[in-house]
């Protein structure tokens, strides 16, 4: 965690993707979508084992291959090379978009832009900057049993990503089940944004002020604690 003014205190990427994967059953199908939630899968508690799925075809890829050793017609949704494992399988594009429209992925992990308080995600465009188009992300949001979202609380710019109201482009409606940030674990609820986890040196009036949205409370609101990364 770094250290510096209350605006600085922060964790990395690298353990948000931590704190993301302890959330993750052995033997669950999970869906990683490009980029930051792919780190993720570096950070599986001992003895847990996700399946990991790619919209392209193929079923519980293993780890990147030494440089050089690249197959590159094994390749995940983001071009990047995989390896395969004992009893993976691949398969036609469209059978694995079956596969998560049939609702059969318990998890899909995704980034953000912005997150509102009804559970309503963007995360392919921002004004003229972007993809072309939303891509598999809105089967992966309205297909999967659950959805989180790996991110940073603030943008570049200070303004905050979890707001009342969504103002990019949706990706999908009501859709998002639990938020990971650089500062908070917090689920969406009926009630809204309620707070499961927070940084300990930060009092929930300090989460409220770099938040778009009231922030609410149902239970304990235990520490956010991750290992040094």
């Amino acid at each position: 965690m770094s250290t510096g003014t209350r605006d600085d205190i922060k964790l990395s990427n690298a353990q948000i993707a931590w704190r993301a994967a302890q959330d993750i059953a052995d033997g669950a199908y999970v869906n990683l979508g490009i980029g930051f939630p792919e780190m993720v899968a570096r950070y599986q508690p001992p003895g847990r084992q996700a399946i990991f799925h790619t919209e392209n075809g193929i079923l519980d890829f293993g780890e990147p291959p030494e440089p050089g050793q690249e197959d590159w017609d094994l390749i995940n949704a983001g071009k990047k090379a995989v390896t395969l494992k004992p009893g993976s399988a691949f398969f036609h594009h469209a059978d694995s978009f079956a596969m998560v429209r049939g609702g059969h992925l318990d998890v899909a992990i995704l980034g953000a832009y912005q997150i509102a308080e009804n559970g309503d995600l963007a995360n392919w465009r921002v004004g003229s900057k972007g993809v072309p188009a939303v891509g598999g992300a809105m089967d992966l949001v309205h297909g999967a049993k659950r959805v989180f979202v790996v991110t940073e609380h603030l943008t570049k710019d200070g303004k905050p990503k979890l707001v009342d109201r969504c103002t990019f482009p949706l990706t999908g409606v009501g859709c998002i089940t639990r938020v990971y940030t650089s500062h908070a674990v917090i689920d969406i609820t009926r009630q809204g944004f309620v707070v499961r986890e927070k940084l300990a040196n930060m009092s929930m009036n300090d989460l409220q002020a770099i938040t778009g949205a009231a922030l609410h409370v149902d239970g304990e609101v235990t520490s956010l604690v991750v290992p040094e990364l």
